[in-house]
């Protein structure tokens, strides 16, 4: 009776490890910044269970960055002028809009576009 072998080759081994190990290389940089961005996104939540009356628009982004900060945002990931606060369809929408670029191989970069809005509650106070 003949045996026939079942499996794969050293090489096919080494080719397949080598691109799971890309594909691991390549989530071990881009998990930090959507865990990043999970952060601005529970510090909006909390400014829009909260209202902003009489707040002007300056004071809604320093305590949207203080509550970013609690999350573990970096200061150089969202800065000042990345934060809107505008009219929505039915009620003031504020909206955090930032761009990542994570270092990849060499000269090859990962440039990722972050968006988020949710809206406020109460009414802010007129520019002086």
């Amino acid at each position: 009776m003949k045996s026939k072998q079942a499996g794969i080759t050293l090489i096919s081994f080494l080719l397949i490890a080598i691109v799971a190990g890309f594909f691991a290389f390549m989530a071990m940089k881009l998990v930090p910044a959507y865990t990043e961005f999970m952060g601005v996104q529970k510090a909006m939540g909390e400014m829009s269970s909260e209202s902003v009356e009489g707040k002007s628009p300056e004071q809604i982004r320093r305590d949207v960055l203080k509550k970013m900060s609690y999350q573990y945002v970096g200061d150089d990931t969202v800065q000042p002028g990345d934060i809107t606060i505008g009219k929505g369809d039915q009620s003031l929408q504020l909206q955090v809009a930032y761009d990542k670029d994570i270092p990849f191989i060499y000269n090859i970069d990962f440039l990722i576009h972050f968006e988020k809005s949710v809206p406020i509650q109460g009414n802010i106070a007129s520019p002086n």
